[in-house]
């Protein structure tokens, strides 16, 4: 039987903060783990969007492409998708109405829940982290100058999570949203969109497997600073 309650996450938000970005974890492995998430590749190469089995990453220069088993992650999250639970219809909304919809509807505040939105969007806004090379920048450092896109008239998927603000650190307190076009020709961490219409599942997590990546030396050995962690995520993820 398929564990549709438990978050997979490998590596931590506060370990990329001083700019550890060395891939960790090889998409084969992660997606043992699930078959839906997000994450990013290693070297902070863009945002990794995982639908279906299948992982996706949206490059900084526009470009979207398959993500081959091989390739590597410092920091990801996948569950696998309960297609037994109930889709909610969506009214046309934009992404802060729809988020404080949700958190309210799904009664979200406490647990992890893996989100899944398909629809028909009047625009969608995203952003791309650009790929870093060692010695690899800080956090906020490399993400001072992303490369943002815009599509209006698309339909696709958001996925993504939300998470207690207990556990902000280990990943964002909140929403944390990335989405890919249905012609996998547009995809990104979502900043902003307006929805026209569609559906959507919020699948309430109750385990959180963590798996750090013990097997990495600079990992092992890394002073993370824990004040002013949280405002280094959140200014790198907005």
């Amino acid at each position: 039987m398929k564990d549709t309650e438990t978050l997979y996450q490998h590596g931590t938000l506060a370990l990329l903060v001083p700019g550890l970005f060395d891939g960790t974890i090889t998409t084969k492995e992660l997606l043992n783990h699930g078959d839906t998430g997000i994450g990013t590749l290693a070297g902070l190469d863009g945002e990794v969007i995982i639908v279906d089995g299948q992982a996706f990453q949206a490059g900084a220069d526009g470009s979207v492409n398959t993500v081959n088993g091989d390739a590597t992650m410092p920091f990801a999250s996948v569950h696998t998708f309960d297609n037994q639970l109930p889709k909610t219809p969506l009214a046309a909304m934009t992404m802060p109405a729809f988020t404080t919809w949700l958190q309210t509807t799904a009664g979200l505040k406490n647990a992890f829940a893996g989100i899944v939105m398909t629809g028909i969007f009047n625009r969608v806004h995203v952003r791309v982290a650009p790929k870093q090379t060692k010695p690899y920048p800080p956090l906020t450092t490399a993400t001072a100058a992303q490369p943002e896109f815009t599509r209006e008239n698309v339909q696709g998927t958001v996925v993504g999570y939300f998470a207690p603000a207990l556990y902000a650190g280990a990943t964002v307190g909140g929403f944390h949203l990335h989405f890919i076009s249905d012609d996998h020709q547009f995809a990104g961490h979502l900043l902003d969109f307006t929805v026209m219409t569609g559906e959507v599942t919020a699948q309430v997590l109750p385990n959180l497997m963590l798996h750090l990546p013990t097997d990495n030396a600079d990992f092992m050995k890394a002073d993370i600073e824990l004040s002013g962690l949280n405002d280094a995520i959140n200014e790198a993820e907005k």
